[in-house]
């Protein structure tokens, strides 16, 4: 999808009280940011910013971070934020492709892929946010046990995706192929996306990964591990 044209729109984003211009000088003590030591989790491509700035007003206790390469874009989630800013929640404007040159070892707890371009053509695989390349750079970032969330409307971008993550040495500990008609539908946030797709009678497609599960507590590992179609 071509995105229009707006005018000083990386101008429009320095006045908002949560973007950040510069999200290097972060790397290796985001808590300084946030004031706190709480974890932090990600969201890359938040859209319109309904499903971010949910999260970050309904969980005071943990820190979010928004990131979308486009200004454009990142305009619709801004106009969400009050003029005074979130203290939990951090907007930045930068390529995914460069995620540890933001963060160091172990900073994420949790990410969140929502409905991100599925690349569909074949050449163009390695831009897909679960390909391979990005699934070795989450690793550098994510703290050990950290859980990964990917919704999509793309069947065969899912298919995709469940191989990857296995492949790269993922556990998958819930998949489902119908988030709607499924048994993990308690808790979800739908986003702007997801409400439209459905709303279509499409199915959405949902897994939930972990890296290093072995890292969890005996108590923490108790997942619920099940495919449904």
């Amino acid at each position: 999808m071509r995105l229009r044209n707006v005018p000083n729109a990386y101008e429009k984003l320095l006045e908002c009280a949560n973007f950040i211009s510069e999200p290097q000088a972060y790397k290796g003590r985001w808590n300084e940011y946030f004031r706190n030591d709480n974890p932090i989790h990600m969201e890359i491509g938040p859209g319109k910013g309904q499903f971010i700035m949910h999260l970050a007003t309904e969980n005071p206790g943990i820190n979010y971070i928004a990131m979308e390469k486009s200004p454009v874009v990142l305009l619709k989630l801004i106009r969400k934020i009050p003029a005074e800013g979130i203290g939990n929640l951090a907007v930045i404007s930068f390529d995914a492709e460069k995620l540890d040159e933001i963060f160091d070892s172990g900073e994420i707890s949790k990410l969140y892929l929502n409905f991100p371009d599925p690349w569909p053509k074949k050449r163009h695989a390695k831009r897909r946010l679960t390909s391979p390349k990005f699934l070795a750079m989450y690793k550098r970032i994510l703290k050990p046990g950290s859980v990964i969330e990917f919704k999509t409307d793309n069947r065969d971008f899912f298919n995709y995706s469940l191989e990857e993550f296995r492949a790269s040495g993922y556990d998958l500990v819930k998949a489902t192929f119908d988030l709607y008609n499924s048994d993990f539908l308690e808790g979800n946030i739908p986003t702007e996306y997801e409400i439209k797709f459905h709303s279509m009678g499409i199915p959405i497609n949902k897994l939930f990964a972990v890296y290093d599960l072995d890292s969890l507590s005996k108590e923490e590992g108790k997942v619920d591990i099940q495919a449904q179609e």
